[in-house]
């Protein structure tokens, strides 16, 4: 159960991630259980875990987290595709018009994530469910999402109720998104790892 104290307002220390942060994580965006928009009305990018390890932490703890994405999508929700050189640019010569094609445009978002099984649903396998926080018109499947996970919001709780659930997710993500604003968090939204691309990034868990 959550304790009755009130929720700090950020989590993390003001000059920026401290260890065992950064973490990283990557993978392919799959379907999860369907809950995050049809139930709960926060909906969720999920990525599986290698095992039930986080960048080589099989002991992280279970619950809500924070950082960044970066993903392959634009804000409106579309996947971007790699982009195939043009002549005379650095990419390709007169030559040879065969060049690898510059990878996918990669975009980054604020997110909150779950990392855990949730017991309100009795999950029997941990997961990993982030919610981005910026409105996609649509859903992306099988994009290439990178974590950088910078901060700990939150163990994981059992609730009372769906509406319990639902009202402590909801101020996860005003902590999480006043968490990130702060100099010491935002400077990571540039990071490089979240703008590599897939063959770039690392393995699921690595």
């Amino acid at each position: 159960m959550p304790p009755s104290t009130l929720r700090p307002l950020t989590t993390g220390p003001p000059s920026g991630p401290e260890a065992p942060f950064p973490l990283k994580l990557s993978g392919k965006v799959v379907k999860g259980f369907g809950r995050g928009s049809s139930e709960l009305g926060i909906p969720t990018a999920n990525i599986p875990i290698a095992g039930l390890t986080v960048d080589g932490h099989a002991d992280l703890e279970s619950g809500v987290y924070y950082g960044f994405a970066g993903l392959n999508v634009t804000p409106e929700g579309e996947l971007t595709s790699p982009t195939a050189p043009q002549p005379g640019s650095s990419a390709s010569s007169s030559q040879d018009f065969t060049s690898t094609p510059a990878p996918p445009k990669i975009y980054t978002y604020p997110t909150v994530l779950s990392i855990g099984y949730n017991p309100f649903y009795k999950n029997t396998v941990r997961s990993v469910e982030v919610h981005i926080m910026h409105a996609f018109a649509r859903d992306f499947y099988g994009a290439h999402m990178n974590l950088l996970i910078l901060g700990f919001v939150r163990p994981e709780y059992d609730y009372v109720s769906k509406e319990a659930l639902i009202a402590d997710i909801r101020e996860d993500v005003e902590v999480a998104r006043r968490s990130l604003a702060r100099e010491g968090y935002s400077v990571w939204r540039g990071d490089g790892y979240l703008l590599q691309g897939e063959e770039e990034g690392g393995d699921v868990g690595s």
